[in-house]
């Protein structure tokens, strides 16, 4: 049985033919990162939340305000989406996140899903992109924005399941490939991601110079409410 999720909205959403990305950290947080400066770089909106029974019962509280760990925001003029979590999404719920995610996009007519994920590239490659997409559309998608496409390779956690649920459904989704150093904060990597999806994302930018101030800063409070809902479920269903 797969574990129980569901997505509470608070606000009217308009994406029609318009784009989400998926922002759950992953390995380095280089996702996490690059969402983040996304989001900083353009107004967007609390739209929703993500919740469920296997997620530790926390609220985050920011400048004052309780919070979800798991939420959503939207940008209406760019018509882009973010799913971000404070949360590492275990093993189990992967397919579940992505079925989720897939059914959102679908709801609201998006015409592309942005994921990354993170691979060790060969040396003589360290300034190609390279990219998996779910669908021929896809996959031409990703050459026009100069990229190259995966021709052979693994993906797991959510993007994997991104990937063969797209597939299977025919909807677009596109995940990144990048090359990330999980010792500590990434700067890099969380730059080439994020130029990356600018490229995917007509009208998104990154502000390169609040990345750099805010990489150390953004992982630092990840782990630390990562560590902190992590103790919380252990002490609860432990």
């Amino acid at each position: 049985m797969f574990p129980r999720l569901w997505i509470k909205e608070i606000k009217p959403i308009d994406l029609e033919g318009g784009y989400l990305i998926d922002g759950f950290p992953s390995i380095g947080f280089t996702s996490a990162i690059a969402s983040e400066s996304l989001m900083h770089s353009a107004p967007y909106e609390l739209v929703g939340f993500i919740d469920s029974f296997d997620f530790p019962t926390v609220s985050i509280i920011k400048d004052g305000v309780p919070n979800y760990a798991t939420r959503i925001f939207v940008n209406k003029d760019l018509k882009v989406g973010v799913f971000t979590s404070y949360l590492t999404i275990s093993e189990p719920h992967h397919r579940t996140i992505a079925r989720l995610m897939l059914k959102w996009a679908k709801k609201h007519k998006c015409s592309l899903i942005v994921s990354s994920a993170p691979m060790r590239m060969p040396t003589e490659n360290t300034n190609q992109v390279i990219a998996a997409g779910s669908t021929d559309e896809a996959r031409e998608k990703i050459k026009q924005a100069g990229m190259t496409v995966l021709q052979n390779g693994t993906i797991p956690g959510v993007p994997g399941a991104l990937l063969n649920e797209g597939m299977l459904n025919g909807q677009n989704v596109v995940v990144i490939l990048v090359d990330v150093d999980a010792s500590g904060p990434d700067f890099k990597s969380s730059v080439n991601l994020c130029m990356a999806m600018s490229k995917l994302l007509p009208g998104v930018s990154c502000d390169l110079g609040l990345m750099q101030k805010q990489t150390e800063m953004v992982e630092k409070e990840i782990r630390e409410r990562e560590k902190e809902t992590s103790a919380i479920k252990k002490s609860m269903y432990g």
